[in-house]
């Protein structure tokens, strides 16, 4: 089932990574790789698409603390399930973009107001890279996505663009995909959520009349300058982004392999 055979209402940046090509010139194999913002809000009318695709795994990124304020998943069937959050409560980035969206004071981030937003995301965006809690949570991803029993294999966090995005720019390196080819995927989901944007912006005015929409915009998008903050980071850290998978993830030939084999046709 490629990509343009199916949509879910209820998680407009779903797609399948199938059809890119990868190292050898195989390319990634159609309905395999699922990302997916978190499925609480799947239509009746999803349940039977997603059924289709039939996940084995699904990987949730998200934290404790996230899925308590959150309707449940819904999947069909009986996939294993992974938790895997990505996430540093104690880290003052992720509680100031809390605070932005959830229209705080934010008096006590007066450094990082200043900075701005887009400051604040491209800092997350290098933790992803740097920050011990998602090295090992990124490559206890990519080790369950290379062994075949949890294909197809679903992954999400919460809006499915910086957690599940960063974790799709990981396995599709890993998979040998030209770097350009990652970078236009990563950026799909802005068009993809547009709509859903606006809604969520409305919501947010209707409960802060003073919203500051500069600030929280950011945070709703994905943007290159986020992915060349984590890609500096790579480069800071590691030189390269091979050696960013063996050396900051840890992945060995053998788990490159394993997932080429079982990924690529």
């Amino acid at each position: 089932m490629r990509e343009r055979d199916w949509a879910l209402v209820g998680a407009p940046n779903a797609r399948d990574l199938g059809g890119m090509v990868g190292a050898g010139g195989r390319r990634v194999r159609p309905g395999v790789l699922i990302r997916t913002p978190a499925l609480g809000r799947l239509t009746d009318e999803d349940l039977p698409v997603l059924a289709k695709l039939g996940p084995a795994c699904v990987i949730d990124l998200r934290d404790h603390s996230e899925q308590a304020v959150a309707p449940p998943d819904r999947l069909p069937g009986e996939p294993r399930v992974l938790h895997l959050p990505v996430h540093d409560a104690e880290h003052p980035v992720f509680t100031y973009v809390s605070a932005v969206l959830l229209g705080h004071d934010l008096a006590a981030y007066a450094e990082l107001a200043r900075q701005g937003t887009p400051a604040a995301m491209a800092a997350i965006y290098r933790w992803f890279v740097s920050g011990a809690v998602a090295r090992a949570r990124f490559a206890e991803a990519v080790r369950a996505a290379a062994r075949p029993e949890n294909l197809p294999l679903l992954y999400h966090c919460s809006a499915g663009k910086d957690r599940t995005g960063w974790l799709t720019v990981v396995l599709l390196h890993a998979l040998g995909v030209d770097e350009a080819v990652i970078r236009a995927e990563y950026l799909a989901n802005n068009p993809l959520t547009a709509s859903l944007r606006e809604v969520i912006l409305e919501a947010m005015r209707q409960r802060q009349p003073a919203l500051d929409e500069a600030a929280v915009r950011p945070v709703l998008e994905v943007r290159p300058e986020y992915l060349d903050a984590a890609y500096g980071e790579v480069r800071r850290v590691h030189g390269s982004f091979g050696a960013y998978l063996r050396d900051g993830l840890g992945l060995t030939d053998e788990v490159i392999e394993s997932l080429r084999a079982h990924l690529l046709e």
